[in-house]
């Protein structure tokens, strides 16, 4: 396939640029001792011989990723598995915009849930520049079908590359017929009361034919509810609440990401579900003669209710709205067992936080925070 060369400081690689970025891979020693740590039962020239049959991205996913991911599910998690039954056609390119939780394993468990329920493809991802703080990580993630999202940028040249990887997008659903995965909003939603960024629109508007809802409608929007039961970052984003309240300016280090990245992958995740919603071009095509200016809200306020709506709630959710409020408004949600897991885990979360000043009530309340809010935000949508 012919693709524009704007798109080849962000695009995945293509298949005849694989053999020589995998050679370039597995001679980075730094490569080579994370491959050790996650695969210690595969040798380096075992790799290469797998490596080296795979002429596709999808290839490797499916061959050295998928294996990965379905290791990550059976020893950090009680189970995973994504409904896509809103879904008619499998064969159609979506852009599931999702509520965010962890980069590697929203995107990744959605690209097995794919594999499992007879989809021809996976997903593409965007992925933020700043995660990329090694030259071999930026090289997997595009091998890992990732596109880069440019962040640390002038105004100008934001705007530059929003349309450019707006385009890239379009291309990527329309051209390479490519399904793609894109977070709601930039970063995660630390306290998980997950809304639509207007802005992420905007961008996703700025590429395709036609007015802003032929443009949006080009890419057939899905929304996508993730629930995990436990989220292994937990209390390190509680964690970082503090340090924001407390040190002007404060902003995460390189290792800070990193070992985000380590513990949302390696850490304990309960139960995992995610939800696709049926796609919406039928219902941005009601919004088509709004102002241009209420449009992003109309769409972003659509995407949120089909998220909230789709949540899949556990005893946690709504323990932690009980402990939050000091009320019994939900204890028919739950056995006294549960709760009592819950507090058990909830103090296991805060011994792990290490602070100077450490402010335990502030932190347990973030902490609760983050599971109270996604079963609020479930009972607002469905008018419970």
């Amino acid at each position: 396939m012919n693709i524009p060369a704007e798109f080849d400081e962000i695009r995945p690689y293509t298949p005849e640029e694989l053999p020589q970025v995998l050679s370039e891979l597995m001679a980075d020693p730094m490569f080579q001792t994370v491959i050790k740590a996650v695969i210690p039962d595969m040798s380096p020239e075992s790799l290469r011989h797998v490596l080296a049959r795979c002429k596709t991205n999808l290839d490797i996913q499916k061959n050295i990723f998928y294996g990965l991911l379905q290791n990550i599910i059976s020893q950090y998690s009680d189970g995973f598995d994504l409904d896509v039954s809103a879904l008619g056609d499998k064969r159609t390119s979506y852009t599931f915009i999702s509520n965010h939780r962890d980069i590697v394993l929203d995107p990744g468990l959605l690209s097995v849930g794919l594999i499992d329920n007879g989809f021809p493809t996976t997903v593409e991802i965007a992925i933020g520049d700043n995660l990329l703080i090694y030259p071999w990580i930026k090289k997997l993630v595009r091998i890992n079908k990732s596109f880069i999202v440019q962040r640390a940028l002038s105004m100008r040249q934001k705007l530059e590359s929003s349309v450019r990887m707006s385009r890239y997008i379009h291309f990527a659903v329309t051209q390479k017929h490519e399904n793609v995965w894109i977070a709601q909003r930039e970063g995660r939603a630390k306290d998980s009361n997950d809304h639509t960024q207007e802005s992420v629109l905007k961008m996703l508007a700025m590429g395709g034919e036609g007015d802003i809802i032929d443009r949006l409608k080009e890419l057939n929007i899905v929304p996508l509810s993730l629930s995990y039961e436990y989220d292994p970052c937990d209390f390190l984003k509680a964690k970082e609440m503090q340090q924001k309240r407390d040190i002007e300016g404060f902003k995460k280090s390189q290792e800070d990401d990193l070992n985000n990245m380590r513990t949302g992958i390696f850490g304990y995740k309960g139960r995992v579900h995610f939800q696709a919603a049926a796609c919406i071009s039928g219902k941005l095509e009601e919004l088509r003669f709004l102002p241009k200016t209420e449009v992003f809200k109309k769409v972003a306020e659509l995407i949120d209710r089909e998220i909230h709506r789709s949540y899949r709630l556990y005893p946690g959710n709504y323990i932690a709205c009980d402990l939050a409020e000091g009320t019994s408004r939900f204890s028919d949600k739950y056995t006294p067992e549960e709760k009592e897991k819950f507090e058990a885990y909830l103090r296991k979360k805060l011994d792990l936080i290490t602070l100077n000043d450490k402010d335990e009530a502030f932190l347990r309340k973030r902490i609760l925070d983050m599971y109270a809010n996604p079963a609020l935000n479930h009972l607002k949508a469905i008018g419970a």
